[in-house]
């Protein structure tokens, strides 16, 4: 029994200890708190696009924070920047290129033209890039600390960006259907794959008795034709040509 209050206790002040580190990171426009959790995003294509974030100051104090972008993981040829500034700067505060953050882990310099005040209350605008490589699908991995000197972290948000292959729709393939084959009387001509297809009627002969564009499907009247055997010679606008045999036998 003691055991087990000790442990409750123990989750207890473990939950409070975190809950007040002051510090909550959520979206641009949202109020989900991820702070210590992971965002998962799909990259909408190989651009370059932004995870907007905002990291508020509820520590009672003014903090001067700095970033430090960790990567965990990233496929080739993939970059990433970031911009940190005050939730005020009409500018998006001071951004940083790929090039610039050329180390891994990198953290925002600490000059004073950089650094900028967060009064309790207040909440900084961090603005993270990702830019996937033309046709390298894959995922990656960030993790963003907040911290006053670059090393003893106080907070940190995962993001992890998938980013894959759009899905290609299977082309149907290029066909023709005749029913009933032999026929009597009336035939249904049915394409496939294609809107619109030249069509001649030949006889065994080789003579052309029938010659027009059929518009997806058609019905033939053969009632008056001799019994024998006849082809139909369709032709693609990609210039495939299909033939079909038909039997009329009244």
């Amino acid at each position: 029994m003691k055991k087990s209050l000790f442990l409750s206790i123990a989750l207890c002040l473990s939950a409070f200890t975190y809950a007040q580190d002051g510090i909550m990171i959520h979206l641009d426009g949202q109020t989900t708190d991820l702070s210590g959790t992971t965002y998962n995003v799909v990259a909408p294509s190989n651009a370059s696009f932004d995870v907007p974030l905002n990291v508020e100051n509820h520590t009672g104090f003014p903090r001067n924070w700095r970033i430090t972008r960790l990567r965990l993981d990233a496929p080739a040829g993939w970059t990433d920047g970031l911009c940190w500034g005050h939730a005020t700067d009409p500018f998006g505060g001071t951004c940083f290129t790929s090039g610039q953050m050329n180390t891994n882990p990198w953290t925002t310099p600490g000059t004073q033209s950089v650094l900028f005040t967060i009064n309790d209350g207040e909440y900084g605008k961090m603005k993270v890039s990702i830019d996937p490589a033309d046709g390298i699908y894959g995922t990656a991995h960030y993790r963003y600390y907040i911290s006053t000197n670059g090393f003893a972290y106080n907070d940190s948000v995962d993001v992890v960006v998938d980013y894959v292959a759009a899905v290609k729709p299977i082309k149907e393939e290029v066909g023709v259907t005749i029913s009933p084959n032999p026929t009597s009387e009336f035939v249904s001509i049915q394409l496939a794959g294609m809107d619109q297809s030249s069509f001649k009627m030949l006889d065994a002969l080789g003579n052309v008795i029938m010659k027009e564009v059929i518009n997806g499907s058609k019905k033939l009247n053969v009632g008056d034709f001799n019994n024998g055997v006849y082809f139909l010679v369709f032709e693609a606008s990609s210039g495939k040509t299909i033939t079909k045999k038909l039997v009329v036998r009244h």
